[in-house]
């Protein structure tokens, strides 16, 4: 049986790949009504890579990063308050800007 820390550690991290999801799909939306990527290193993969799959491989990649936190979990103390760190960064940095501004189309 999983112990109420466990379960937390877990919805954190379900919480977390949502976030991945939203993140991939509001910034294809923004950027397809013509407003530019913030992150400058996903923004410089486009012109490689498009638009599409630029955007696939960075959320393939952070998805893959939370997974390893989340593999440490029984092993560091720092699990659970990186993945709500993680948590909050997304919902400061993408989650309330994106939510504006495709609000406001």
């Amino acid at each position: 049986m999983l112990g109420s820390k466990e379960r937390a550690i877990g919805a954190l991290l379900l919480l977390n790949l949502w976030l991945q999801i939203f993140d991939g799909v509001a910034t294809y939306l923004g950027i397809s009504a013509g407003f530019p990527e913030g992150n400058p290193l996903v923004a410089a993969t486009f012109h490689h890579l498009g638009v599409v799959p630029a955007l696939c491989l960075a959320k393939v990649y952070a998805c893959g990063c939370l997974l390893v936190i989340w593999h440490l979990r029984r092993r560091s103390p720092l699990v659970f308050p990186a993945l709500v760190a993680t948590a909050a960064a997304y919902l400061v940095g993408s989650v309330a800007p994106w939510g504006a501004t495709l609000a406001a189309l």
